[in-house]
């Protein structure tokens, strides 16, 4: 909803002339609800996923078919916040709130990333009142919300009519002198870096026009704001098919004939902050979750994250905190989009043609991103599949080169390099525990508890998927968005105790949430020797003040670890003589004279060592 759209909704409000849904229909105030994002653990929620609220929305349902509307809606995810307190988490990341292209190619837009109408909630999940009221009880319970956004792409909203004749086709074309044919569809054909081509039995007939799709009954709609019913918003390049090709990767459909958007365009830009800007100063909510941001442009991120964040602070929302979802292993890559790097002179004083009030363009972008290269190289690498530890010292200690080393105006004052988003998996990837389905299930909850406890004590900000504290196990979509409400949501489960004393070890030791990190150990054993599979790391300095912790993972599951290889000893940064308490076994340890420290850790274990002083007990 744009200002324009905003003022009329308060006029209406004041004069009497809107519905009264309890308070959380008319005009609302922002307000900061966050005093440090590192305090925050952030829990994801599919909320078609989570718990159905509201019976009287769950048209389409088909629950026997999980690439369908499953019935979760606001109102569901309302009623379970206690559930959520329980736990621990004081963050929810909530799937888009947009309305979506209902259903296409036998799957549904359950998951809010098909967008038919920017400004218009999904009918799936309930209205503006009920999101409203969802984003209020969690303030009340000092809960944040984050809101999940796209601006890559619109559902599919159109096809290319590539032979002229009016319809969309699906077919073969073969050259019989040769034996070869070509499987191509008009929803969703393969990338030209000319734009999709027309053609006819003479041969090429120049760019393809696009007929825009029109079907009440699954939302096939022209997109709304009226801006992207204009064609020439879109790339209309056809689908990436090799993701390596910057072309194909700025420029291609998202596979599943999602159209692209030119995000170099101002008044794209200028609407998507109007759009975006607009949900917050309609609900209050606390953050953005961004989708598919290596398919858009870097100065759409500048242009857009500075233009929110001023927009919003103007409004008395600070702390806004924006993350973004970079899929890949390649960690230079995934922290370029957290960086202060402005472009050259003629690229800037082009980019800043867009900026209608002519304040001047920075570097600054995101203020932090998932850690796919950590999911990659530590989660899966390591704590699942025990290779060496090494590899999780060389990912941490480069992250002072890839990613951000200063916070943006106007952003959560947080260093971007301090604040990586840590996962154990999501809905885009298989969950842990699938790909350890053929292990003994004492050895998976093991693995799994061990993967937990890194997540929640490495630096940044961790991020758990629903479910997980569930032990849910499914495969790749959209076996992994499983009905959460199957589960009667139990919190009496070892993994759910778990998850929560974590939480509440994490909450107790400020060292945890905002100390500096320094790996004390690693190595590249991975078999019998004496130090196989150790990894110890300290939280210390920073914001944490005098609060110190040590960290000690086994990710070895054959035998006893020593942080000790040969003569070589662990040595860390408390004096010698401290006595250390482990807060897991309450086993106590004394720094010795040289500053070194020898600890043993069981197999696929881990202790978490506080100064004696600082021990706080029965948690």
């Amino acid at each position: 909803m744009t200002r324009t759209h905003l003022s009329l909704l308060s006029a209406l409000v004041l004069a009497g002339g809107c519905m009264d849904f309890d308070g959380h229909d008319g005009p609302i105030e922002l307000s900061t609800e966050v005093d440090d994002w590192r305090n925050e653990v952030i829990y994801q929620v599919l909320i078609d996923r989570f718990d159905n609220g509201d019976p009287g929305n769950d048209y389409g349902v088909q629950g026997d078919d999980l690439a369908r509307y499953q019935g979760g809606d606001w109102k569901g995810m309302e009623n379970r916040l206690g559930y959520l307190q329980e736990l621990g988490v004081t963050a929810l990341w909530i799937s888009p709130v947009v309305k979506n292209v209902d259903t296409d190619a036998n799957f549904d837009g359950y998951h809010g990333y098909w967008t038919q109408d920017f400004e218009a909630t999904n009918p799936h999940f309930g209205d503006l009142a009920a999101l409203r009221s969802l984003v209020d009880a969690a303030h009340e319970r000092d809960m944040k919300v984050v809101i999940d956004i796209v601006t890559n792409h619109v559902g599919q909203a159109f096809y290319y009519d590539m032979n002229l004749n009016g319809v969309p086709d699906i077919t073969l074309q073969g050259n019989n002198d040769v034996g070869e044919f070509r499987h191509y569809t008009e929803y969703d054909p393969d990338f030209d870096p000319r734009g999709v081509q027309a053609f006819t039995s003479l041969g090429e007939a120049g760019p393809a026009p696009i007929v825009w799709q029109y079907d009440p009954a699954t939302n096939h709609l022209p997109p709304e704001p009226a801006l992207f019913q204009d064609p020439t918003v879109y790339n209309r390049k056809g689908r990436t098919v090799n993701f390596d090709d910057p072309d194909q990767l700025l420029h291609g459909d998202f596979p599943g004939g999602l159209k692209d958007i030119d995000t170099t365009r101002c008044d794209v830009k200028e609407e998507f902050v109007d759009i975006y800007a607009g949900w917050i100063e309609k609900t209050n909510a606390d953050g953005f979750r961004i989708d598919t941001i290596k398919h858009v442009e870097y100065e759409f991120w500048r242009y857009f994250t500075q233009r929110v964040r001023t927009r919003l602070a103007d409004q008395g929302k600070d702390n806004f905190l924006m993350f973004g979802e970079i899929f890949d292993g390649r960690d230079d890559l995934i922290g370029s989009y957290t960086k202060n790097e402005l472009p050259d002179e003629a690229t800037l004083q082009r980019e800043q043609s867009c900026v209608p009030d002519g304040q001047p363009l920075s570097g600054d972008q995101l203020d932090s991103a998932f850690y796919f290269s950590q999911h990659f190289q530590a989660i899966r690498g390591v704590f699942q599949d025990a290779g060496p530890t090494d590899q999780i010292r060389s990912l941490w200690e480069s992250r002072r080169d890839t990613w951000g080393t200063e916070p943006a105006a106007n952003s959560t004052g947080l260093v971007p390099a301090d604040v990586p988003i840590n996962f154990i998996d999501n809905h885009d990837v298989a969950r842990f525990l699938f790909w350890i389905g053929d292990r003994p299930q004492s050895e998976q909850r093991a693995l799994l508890h061990n993967a937990l406890a890194f997540l929640m004590f490495a630096q940044g900000i961790p991020c758990i998927y629903y479910g997980t504290e569930q032990e849910f196990r499914g495969g790749n979509d959209p076996a992994n968005r499983e009905r959460m409400w199957d589960t009667g949501f139990d919190t009496t489960g070892d993994t759910f105790q778990w998850t929560k004393r974590l939480i509440a070890l994490r909450n107790a030791y400020p060292s945890i949430r905002r100390g500096a990190v320094q790996v004390a150990y690693s190595t590249s054993n991975t078999g019998t020797e004496q130090d196989a599979g150790i990894f110890a790391f300290e939280r210390a300095g920073g914001d944490a003040g005098g609060s110190y912790a040590l960290v000690v993972f086994n990710t070895n599951g054959e035998h006893d670890s020593v942080t000790r290889n040969g003569d070589q000893v662990m040595t860390v940064l408390a004096p010698p003589g401290t006595e250390l308490v482990d807060v897991f076994t309450e086993e106590r340890v004394v720094v010795a004279a040289d500053g070194t420290l020898e600890v043993t850790v069981a197999p696929i274990d881990r202790a978490m060592f506080v100064p004696a002083a600082e021990y706080k007990s029965g948690i």
